[in-house]
């Protein structure tokens, strides 16, 4: 009779540890997801969003290091919720799990939002990639194609939407009429638009394709600038494709699917 109550007992531990720590403390941050109102105490809040763990979280918490809308808190058991703005020694940080969305955008999508009702926007497109609420990181106009990536990495976002040398984009571009050599030229040699120069990397007529196809290698994240710029030299752009954005490229991404990107190729992104 005792073997069999150990036998019990056994089993009623192993029932209690058959999730993780980790599973669990991820699966309150999931439930303040689907319920905004809900509260999570700021040490696991911190040590959800990977920074450290809990018992490093306090220490810091008590240092100081931590604030919420940009108060200084020093309590762990402080309530926060998604919508507060908790950073770590000034660093934004969120206790969601990082999600990386690479979207082949078809034409005609809002990227940004919808501004007539019942168009649909590339969020539609990856909505069903994350719990997480993603964002675009840059911009591609309503009538593009090609590459977006969307994420609810601010760090990541930011760095990449704000890079001092832009981002490597790499277009191609179909003009309702063949583009002339000596256009071409004035392209290769980085064209001013508004007074600025805009450095190009790369332009050439796309292999065994009319001369209307070019492809166009850039780094300038201004509004519509390739547009401007074959505006500027009397061309209109019948089709736009990016095809390579930072160090990601269309491969194995059909046009209005998406796929979510590897370990390798986010720590790719961190380094660009």
């Amino acid at each position: 009779m005792k073997d069999q109550h150990k036998k019990k007992d056994s089993k009623t531990k192993g029932s209690k540890n058959k999730f993780s720590k980790k599973e669990v403390a991820q699966s309150k941050v999931d439930k303040q997801i689907k319920n905004p109102n809900a509260g999570i105490r700021l040490n696991k809040y911190v040590s959800n969003s990977g920074v450290c763990s809990r018992r490093d979280a306090d220490i810091y918490i008590k240092s100081g290091n931590v604030t919420v809308n940009g108060k200084v808190i020093t309590e762990m058991g402080h309530q926060v919720k998604l919508e507060d703005e908790v950073k770590f020694d000034g660093r934004l940080i969120n206790p969601e799990p990082k999600s990386y969305v690479l979207l082949n955008k078809p034409k005609g999508f809002y990227v940004t939002g919808s501004y007539e009702k019942g168009k649909l926007t590339a969020l539609d497109l990856v909505q069903n990639a994350s719990k997480s609420k993603l964002a675009p990181v840059g911009k591609l106009d309503t009538s593009a194609m090609g590459l977006i990536l969307f994420t609810n990495d601010g760090t990541l976002a930011k760095k990449l939407s704000g890079h001092k040398n832009g981002v490597r984009q790499i277009y191609q571009v179909e003009l309702t009429k063949p583009v002339r050599e000596q256009d071409l030229e004035v392209i290769k040699d980085g064209p001013f638009i508004e007074g600025s120069k805009v450095k190009i990397e790369e332009a050439s007529y796309v292999d065994n394709r009319p001369k209307n196809i070019i492809g166009l290698e850039l780094r300038s994240q201004r509004a519509h600038i390739v547009q401007r710029i074959f505006k500027k030299l009397g061309y209109e752009i019948e089709k736009l494709d990016r095809v390579v954005y930072a160090n990601l490229d269309k491969k194995n991404v059909p046009r209005g699917h998406y796929r979510i990107l590897t370990k390798q190729e986010v720590i790719n992104l961190g380094m660009v």
